[in-house]
């Protein structure tokens, strides 16, 4: 097991210059099961971008030395207003009062250090900062029966819990990527959770 060193808040140009080390770390965190996400560099780009954009966005990074083994991304929800428009239709949610906590990934020799809470730890302190009222993130939801489920699979919800998030009824997103065995995009849904901060 690999040791975190230093878990700090990138922002500007420092969250810029780490987006490519983000975007490699996706793609190799993500294969893993639920995601079996089947990425290149390109799309990770492109989808980035939003971060490199907004003025409000935050990259935690974890460290070991100087190498990024870990990230977490957060930005205002409202940023991502065309891809979650839908799933929060009807819920009188005010969108712009809401901080999006992205991603996290972790490189698994780095796991079980804590480093979990702080990317939630960091991510919601920027999101008062600016104000934000609720913390959202949204998690894919997978049959129960899925072929590739590995057997002693524990989902993370039991943690999110433990930072305060419950799941919004009904506020489901759909996203679409590539899995591993499939030979093309499929739509996935993702399950919304919010907490008030």
């Amino acid at each position: 097991m690999g040791e975190v060193t230093n878990v700090r808040a990138l922002t500007g140009p420092a969250l810029a210059d780490a987006l490519d080390d983000v975007a490699r770390l996706r793609i190799k965190v993500f294969r893993a099961w639920p995601y079996l996400y089947d990425g290149d560099l390109e799309y990770e780009r492109k989808y980035l971008q939003s971060y490199r954009d907004s003025d409000k966005a935050i990259v935690v990074g974890a460290f070991q030395g100087d190498e990024l083994v870990g990230a977490s991304t957060g930005a205002p929800l409202v940023d991502h207003a065309e891809d979650f428009a839908a799933a929060f239709e009807g819920t009188g949610l005010d969108l712009s009062q809401i901080f999006y906590c992205a991603e996290s990934v972790l490189l698994p020799a780095f796991r079980g250090q804590g480093v979990g809470h702080r990317f939630f730890d960091l991510r919601e302190a920027h999101a008062r900062h600016f104000g934000f009222t609720k913390c959202a993130f949204c998690g894919v939801q997978r049959p129960e029966d899925h072929p590739m489920r590995p057997e002693h699979y524990r989902p993370l919800d039991a943690f999110w819990r433990t930072r305060g998030y419950e799941p919004l009824a009904g506020v489901v997103a759909q996203f679409s990527w590539k899995d591993l065995d499939q030979d093309r995009e499929t739509l996935k849904p993702l399950q919304f959770w919010i907490k008030d901060l």
